[in-house]
């Protein structure tokens, strides 16, 4: 009932917004006309008339007056207002940073989940499949985290919808866990790498360690360069992380 109430004062809204907006010059019956309709739909949604101190001759003087634009203004509001703003028309989200696995789930004012798809590079964009109206208040918070992460955080998570808001962040820091492992029987200068990082090993190391890496991240250490007549060989050497560091990577040297 209250859905077909707004969409038959649609049109009288639009005309008064038009005269605001555009300077156009309405004469009197198209006055007297959208007056009638105003005060019904003001009736309609329980808004006595009385209430907004309007004179009588509102609509006829709207163009003549600065005031009487600010109250057509309110009018406008007020309407829009009681038929819910825009009724559910307004995108509500953002960016989302450091998301690579599952278990983010986010909620705004208490309800309207919304379940965050990870990405391999751990950003996106992320909207609630609700939509929200205009001039709705929204207070998005974090109802779960991934469980590789130390925790995530919200930015620009609250507010009052005035059009489609994009610009709510949440950033979660995921863990971060060692790569490292021994080395036996090197005689020269040994090179390994895991992705873009490397490490150069000198003769007689016993052991190394690469930069840490994200939690369920994989890992894969390869020999960046060999040993002066000499082979090396990796064991253990790929997989993903769990929730503890990698100690356990092999590189063994021959002859």
């Amino acid at each position: 009932m209250r859905q077909s109430k707004c969409n038959a004062h649609t049109e009288s809204v639009a005309v008064v917004k038009s005269w605001l907006h555009h300077d156009t010059k309405p004469n009197a019956p198209e006055m007297d006309q959208q007056l009638a309709k105003w005060t019904k739909m003001l009736s309609d949604f329980s808004i006595p008339t009385a209430q907004l101190r309007f004179p009588a001759r509102f609509f006829g003087d709207v163009m003549k007056s600065s005031y009487l634009r600010a109250g057509a203004a309110l009018a406008c509001a007020v309407a829009l207002s009681a038929c819910g703003g825009s009724d559910g028309q307004l995108y509500l989200g953002g960016q989302f940073y450091g998301v690579t696995k599952a278990g983010l789930v986010l909620t705004n004012n208490g309800g309207s989940d919304k379940a965050i798809t990870p990405t391999s590079n751990g950003r996106g964009d992320w909207y609630f499949d609700t939509l929200i109206a205009s001039d709705d208040r929204y207070n998005v918070q974090i109802k779960a985290e991934p469980s590789n992460v130390s925790g995530c955080r919200i930015e620009n998570g609250s507010g009052r919808a005035g059009y489609h808001v994009y610009t709510v962040e949440v950033i979660c820091d995921v863990r971060l866990h060692g790569l490292s492992g021994t080395v036996s029987n090197l005689k020269g200068e040994l090179v390994l790498a895991n992705g873009s990082d490397n490490v150069t090993l000198q003769p007689g190391a016993t052991s190394f360690k690469l930069a840490d890496i994200p939690e369920d991240s994989p890992y894969g250490v390869s020999i960046l360069r060999q040993p002066a007549n000499q082979t090396c060989t990796v064991s253990n050497g790929s997989g993903a992380v769990g929730p503890a560091p990698v100690t356990n990577v092999a590189v063994t040297c021959t002859p």
